[in-house]
């Protein structure tokens, strides 16, 4: 299939997904005046959720390193993995090549990394970490080396260019939720309370349960990691409660395992005995059992629209916001029901 045929496919797929014709999405490409204002921010979420690439950038991308580098906490968490196919979804689009690297929660391994990208081999970088504000940023913009934050959660200065998603959002969507099913006691297990996600999405929890008129319970809010183990020592605390809670939201999907386990440790049946709802869905969410009820976090598309600002960045195109936060919504599954007599 020839480039101009190839591009066309893809125009006539952000035309479907938004609802438009071929000529209207052309127009909003060519920043043509003609199109309503409505449709003109429908038509440039899908393109930027769909990683297009403007020919302009095509052709810087043909004099370049050839690489473009990414840095991930691990991979032995599906959050991570789910962004990074969201990169190679776009970079299959380019003659650029990723390189992978990890820096498995530690400084020494992001120094270690940084001294590698400062030998100018790179094109540029996204970056995924797990932790808050990192001083490595100052040197990027220093070296002059593009770069993409995702998800971050500490502080970002206005300057840095970053994707994330509406954590606060989430975190309401969730307990609005629960609060529907009949649930008044309902525990939040989230990450650490000094990211800014972790904080975001308690806020919304605690929102959701002030607009119904229902106490906020401190003994019910369980700061910890988005890791399996939290949310199995968080579940077993939760039990142990003279009143425990009724429902659990899970700051991860990840976390949510951790409930299951702690809750089948117990004897306790899911969701008969306990309302469970976790964050991300990621691919397990759907088949363990019973199916988790969550709050999906567009991870795919925040790694195509990272690499689709990381690259306009390269070809030195200024970007539309150096912030952009897609939308979370809820994916009601099995795990969630009503709430029982005792």
């Amino acid at each position: 299939m020839s480039q101009t045929s190839s591009k066309r496919s893809t125009i006539a797929e952000i035309a479907a997904k938004a609802g438009v014709s071929i000529p209207t999405v052309s127009r909003v490409l060519n920043n043509r005046p003609d199109v309503a204002s409505a449709t003109r921010e429908r038509v440039e979420q899908v393109i930027k959720e769909s990683g297009f690439i403007h020919s302009r950038v095509k052709n810087v991308l043909k004099e370049s390193n050839g690489i473009l580098d990414m840095l991930v906490p691990d991979l032995s968490n599906l959050y991570s993995v789910e962004i990074v196919r969201g990169v190679e979804d776009v970079l299959e689009r380019t003659e650029l090549r990723l390189a992978l690297s990890l820096t498995h929660n530690s400084p020494d391994f992001e120094q270690r990394w940084l001294t590698k990208v400062m030998d100018g081999a790179t094109d540029g970088a996204i970056l995924v970490l797990a932790q808050g504000q990192s001083s490595r940023l100052d040197m990027l913009q220093r070296n002059k080396i593009p770069f993409v934050v995702v998800d971050h959660r500490g502080e970002l200065g206005t300057d840095v260019p970053s994707v994330g998603a509406t954590n606060w959002l989430g975190g309401r969507q969730a307990t609005e939720h629960l609060i529907s099913l009949g649930h008044q006691r309902i525990a939040i297990i989230s990450g650490d309370a000094t990211l800014r996600c972790s904080r975001d999405r308690i806020a919304g929890y605690r929102a959701a349960l002030e607009d119904a008129g229902i106490a906020v319970e401190p003994e019910l809010i369980r700061p910890g990691a988005f890791e399996q183990q939290t949310g199995y020592e968080q579940t077993c605390a939760l039990l142990d409660l003279p009143d425990p809670p009724t429902a659990i939201f899970a700051g991860s999907d990840t976390q949510a395992i951790g409930v299951y386990s702690a809750l089948r440790t117990r004897g306790l049946s899911i969701p008969d005995a306990m309302s469970v709802v976790g964050f991300d869905d990621v691919p397990i969410a759907s088949i363990v059992t019973p199916a988790l009820t969550t709050v999906r976090q567009p991870l795919v598309e925040m790694g195509r629209v990272a690499t689709t600002m990381l690259l306009r960045l390269i070809a030195e195109e200024a970007l539309d916001t150096m912030r952009v936060e897609l939308t979370t919504n809820l994916v009601v599954r099995e795990s969630s029901v009503p709430l029982r007599p005792a």
